[in-house]
């Protein structure tokens, strides 16, 4: 019995592995075009600012006692909703978590209004929630109509717990959402 379970370990790591890399193959012209279409999500870091977690006096809804976007932030921001546009993709249903340096980000891209999602919201401080939030999340995501570009505005937590994926402030991680419960990283576009 334990001979199997190693054997079924090691073919769907292997499995794994194999998916990983085909994903890594797509260029970054790929990935654009991807998010374009239908049935494909781009959830990205919230863009520069500097610091890790929040102070101890976090209150959400208080700008004062969250970290919050750099001017270098502010700017990656600009920046990267220019690269969304030189992509084609001028509108977009944004979604961001309710710490302020994720909406700033979000409303800076300029893609379209944006709606704060509580399922995007950080659980650094607390980990207990990562495994149900992520779950719900997920769920979120793929009862989405993806007819038009989706972009979620989050942090690396919340990512890393979604995707594998460790992004880097304003990085974007490119979903596919197929059959059932089944979401697909297709790569990452870094925008520093």
């Amino acid at each position: 019995m334990r001979k199997r379970i190693t054997q079924l370990c090691i073919l769907l790591c292997t499995a794994w592995i194999s998916a990983v890399g085909s994903a890594s193959e797509l260029t970054e012209a790929q990935l654009w075009q991807a998010l374009a279409s239908t049935h494909h999500v781009a959830i990205m870091r919230h863009a520069i600012a500097p610091g890790i977690g929040d102070p101890s006096n976090f209150t959400l809804g208080e700008r004062d006692t969250q970290r919050n976007l750099s001017n270098a932030g502010v700017n990656q921001a600009k920046r990267i909703g220019d690269r969304f546009r030189e992509q084609g993709i001028t509108e977009a249903d944004v979604y961001s978590s309710e710490w302020f340096r994720c909406l700033d980000t979000a409303n800076l891209l300029a893609l379209g209004g944006v709606t704060p999602q509580p399922l995007l919201n950080s659980f650094f401080q607390d980990a207990s929630q990562k495994g149900e939030q992520t779950q719900e999340l997920r769920q979120w995501i793929i009862q989405q109509n993806t007819d038009n570009p989706r972009v979620l505005v989050t942090h690396q937590v919340n990512i890393t717990a979604l995707t594998g994926v460790y992004p880097s402030s304003g990085e974007i991680v490119v979903l596919r959402v197929g059959e059932g419960s089944d979401l697909t990283v297709l790569g990452t576009i870094k925008t520093q």
